[in-house]
């Protein structure tokens, strides 16, 4: 392996094809060939000048990459993976890294067992002005996080579900499709969620599944939190129509999530902090600080990123166990929202994922 990374893109569908255009584009990092059974191989040869292979065994008996980008559909996502790390190789998984938390945990075992990098494609963790956020509260900017609320409200049209049927069957709503983004970055922000609470209403369409829901969140160090997330709410209050980070959403001057501190708040992706002045008292005057930062495209950091993984120049920002623990806490709520009970996080994980996980950890290569 040189200096230039070695990849390949499995699944050219939508987000397949932002990768395997990324990749072509940047610097530092090669694209040597594409995994897609479902379009012919010299459509893709001649749009991307790289060999196409129907499947990953086409692939390895041929090439041998440094790192696989998976894009397919979740439910390949482990077969996938579990073939890659097999071969060596390091992988990046698009997000949710599993349909269930007891497949995630499987393949996660597995990478560790073999040391080879496993990393989830939460790319908005690669957005500046999250990673500024970040910084913003490690360093006590706000004081302690003692609450955070949610908002992802967006109203998809009806073509959306009639163009993939498979997202109007039960298992398929905002819950689980939706809100692991959100619920990984309010991880990253403000710490690991100890318990879920969560309420659903059925779809308004007819769907199977819900349309809306609120979930109430407790923290390990106090904290609380509140999340709604609705695809049949016409608002301007949710990551894709605030940040900017994707173009085909029109961005709105709004924030999504609001994160309250001991000694101030931060909005978010706003980054305005809100702070009193030398006395905390709600009786004196409360000023607004917009933090700059800077702006480039999380995707392309990620890819950027998974590279340097690959040459061992920094440990992965989002591993398997990472992405595990996101997914966890979804299920919960989606068992919350049906239950009408409080889960609690570790019996969650133990119940569904018998085995200690506790040895799981960050692998660089």
């Amino acid at each position: 392996m040189g200096d230039v990374v070695n990849l390949v893109v499995v699944g050219l569908g939508l987000v397949g094809r932002r990768h395997a255009d990324a990749i072509k584009r940047l610097k530092g990092v090669r694209l040597t060939g594409i995994v897609e059974p479902n379009l012919t191989s010299e459509d893709i040869c001649d749009e991307y000048g790289v060999p196409c292979f129907a499947s990953l065994a086409d692939l390895f008996a041929l090439l041998k990459p440094d790192g696989v980008i998976v894009a397919t559909p979740t439910p390949s996502h482990v077969e996938l993976g579990l073939e890659i790390i097999s071969n060596g190789c390091a992988a990046l998984i698009e997000k949710p890294l599993a349909v269930s938390s007891v497949e995630a945990e499987n393949l996660v075992k597995f990478a560790v067992e073999k040391q080879v990098p496993l990393l989830v494609g939460h790319h908005r963790r690669h957005n500046p002005l999250i990673k500024k956020a970040a910084e913003i509260i490690s360093d006590g900017e706000i004081g302690n996080v003692r609450a955070v609320h949610a908002n992802c409200w967006f109203y998809k049209p009806d073509h959306y579900f009639d163009q993939a049927p498979w997202r109007k069957h039960k298992g398929a709503g905002p819950i689980s499709v939706n809100l692991v983004h959100d619920i990984d970055l309010i991880r990253y922000l403000c710490g690991e969620i100890s318990t879920v609470q969560a309420q659903s209403a059925p779809s308004q369409r007819g769907f199977e599944n819900e349309d809306v829901a609120s979930v109430l969140l407790s923290f390990e160090n106090g904290a609380v939190g509140t999340v709604t997330v609705s695809d049949s709410i016409v608002a301007p209050w949710s990551w894709e129509l605030t940040s900017g980070e994707y173009p085909i959403y029109p961005k709105t001057s709004q924030s999504c999530y609001k994160i309250g501190g001991s000694h101030g708040s931060l909005s978010v992706p706003d980054l305005t902090i809100w702070k009193h002045g030398t006395e905390r008292d709600w009786w004196s005057p409360i000023t607004a600080t917009s933090i700059p930062r800077e702006a480039s495209d999380p995707l392309d950091n990620q890819i950027i990123h998974f590279a340097k993984v690959v040459l061992g120049e920094e440990a992965p920002l989002v591993t398997g166990l990472e992405g595990l623990k996101t997914l966890r806490v979804v299920e919960a709520i989606g068992e919350a929202a049906q239950s009408n009970s409080l889960i609690k996080i570790n019996d969650f994980a133990e119940l569904h994922n018998p085995d200690d996980v506790t040895s799981v950890h960050a692998v660089t290569a």
